[in-house]
């Protein structure tokens, strides 16, 4: 049997806070997973996506230490149409979150925007532009 993909697991610092971001996004993640050292949650497709508070991940790699720098990697959140990336951008740099990116028409043809979670992950907002 080969490898399958299955989980994308993300340190926190601030799980609560982490949590508010995700569930503003859409995701169904439980009432209560804030005090949780370990939260995961099945995307569609069957993918789970997770978060390990630091002292969790310390408690295995000690020796563990977060990234500084840009994000190496990002999650990308599909929308419905380019008016919904404005929104979701609004709504989210409105409650606090840092926007890096505003909402841009890119030339691949996607309206695009980029966010930065609690713990300075990329998260992507995109959608496809119209083609008249």
């Amino acid at each position: 049997m080969t490898p399958r993909f299955d989980l994308i697991g993300l340190a926190t610092t601030d799980m609560a806070r982490t949590l508010d971001f995700y569930r503003r996004l859409g995701l169904d993640i439980p009432a209560g997973a804030e005090s949780e050292p370990h939260v995961e949650v099945t995307l569609p497709g069957g993918v789970r996506l997770a978060w390990d508070d630091v002292t969790m991940v310390r408690s295995f790699d000690p020796g563990w230490t977060p990234p500084t720098g840009s994000p190496r990697a990002s999650l990308a959140f599909r929308c419905a149409d380019p008016a919904e990336v404005d929104r979701w951008y609004a709504d989210l740099t409105e409650a606090g979150f840092h926007g890096h990116l505003k909402p841009w028409d890119a030339f691949w043809g996607q309206r695009y925007a980029v966010l930065h979670d609690p713990d300075g992950n990329g998260v992507d907002l995109f959608a496809p532009l119209p083609t008249d």
